[in-house]
């Protein structure tokens, strides 16, 4: 439970590739994405006229070498089947050749941000990147165990059942529908439950965007003060408790997915009594607002 819930957003996906044996053997691959850059980083400066990629005229920016550094742009989406070869000549005339293909929604398959090449894996640089990674898994599994630990609750457990549709396995009554369309090209259907000494809401997002996924950046639940603007954003309530689950981490263009927020009776409570109303605040991937939500004490029922 937490006052602010924040979306399990991926880091930047930098990783390091090793090369064992002859250079030229080792085929590495690499997704990409439209538009977005993705850079290869060498031990030492790259040849511009020996790194070449066949078949890239119309469907990438050219390659280009930036000192250790080659910048790779596609211009479309690629298809399942494509594929493309790039070999990068270093300045010593060491070859290293990678396969570009599209990147998916899949595990394993999200779009390549860095990827940092090290030709001579028993280096001094090479092995310190070696025990970075090793230190950011550790550090992950214990993230991943902690939250796992703080999200282990009953709330939860009834926000789960409300992603995935089975709304008749709680107590929990619709009381309020709207549609919202946002700016950004979403649809949001707003459903507001009342409960059993807790409220909830589910958000079923369509992402009507031409391109670009739609995913949550942070909730954010608050108290209203008598006489305050009843429209976000609220910035002067006090942060209150609630439970969050989402079906899936982004919404690719044309898929919908769900959002459940459950809000306990106590989160009502306030130091002379209980306040009326409480502010809930949708914020997407950018960090613009979607969409707010009134709950009103009445939702949850004694």
């Amino acid at each position: 439970m937490a006052s602010v819930a924040v979306a399990r957003g991926r880091d930047p996906n930098v990783w390091s590739a090793y090369v064992q044996g002859p250079p030229i053997e080792s085929v590495r691959r690499l997704h990409v994405t439209p538009h977005v850059v993705t850079v290869l980083r060498f031990q030492q400066p790259c040849d511009a006229e020996g790194t070449k990629m066949l078949g890239w005229e119309g469907r990438f920016e050219p390659v280009a070498c930036a000192g250790k550094r080659v910048l790779i742009e596609p211009l479309q989406v690629l298809g399942p089947e494509d594929r493309f070869l790039l070999v990068v000549r270093l300045a010593d005339g060491t070859e290293v050749s990678f396969t570009l293909m599209g990147a998916t929604r899949k595990e394993g398959e999200w779009p390549d941000q860095q990827v940092n090449v090290f030709i001579e894996p028993e280096t001094r640089e090479a092995l310190q990147s070696q025990l970075k990674e090793i230190r950011q898994r550790e550090r992950l599994l214990e993230e991943a165990t902690y939250r796992h630990y703080k999200e282990d609750t009953a709330d939860h457990a009834l926000a789960k059942l409300l992603t995935t549709g089975a709304i008749n396995q709680t107590s929990f009554i619709e009381r309020r529908k709207r549609i919202v369309k946002t700016d950004d090209g979403a649809e949001m259907v707003v459903r507001i439950f009342a409960g059993k000494e807790k409220a909830a809401v589910l958000l079923t997002v369509t992402n009507r965007h031409p391109s670009k996924p739609w995913s949550l950046a942070e909730a954010r639940l608050r108290t209203t003060r008598p006489g305050e603007d009843p429209r976000a954003p609220f910035l002067f309530g006090e942060a209150r408790p609630f439970a969050l689950r989402t079906d899936r981490d982004e919404i690719a263009p044309g898929e919908s997915g769900n959002v459940a927020i459950v809000v306990d009776r106590s989160a009502f409570k306030a130091d002379d009594g209980f306040v009326k109303t409480l502010a809930l605040e949708i914020y997407r991937q950018d960090g613009f607002l979607d969409t707010y939500v009134l709950l009103d004490r009445r939702l949850v029922r004694e």
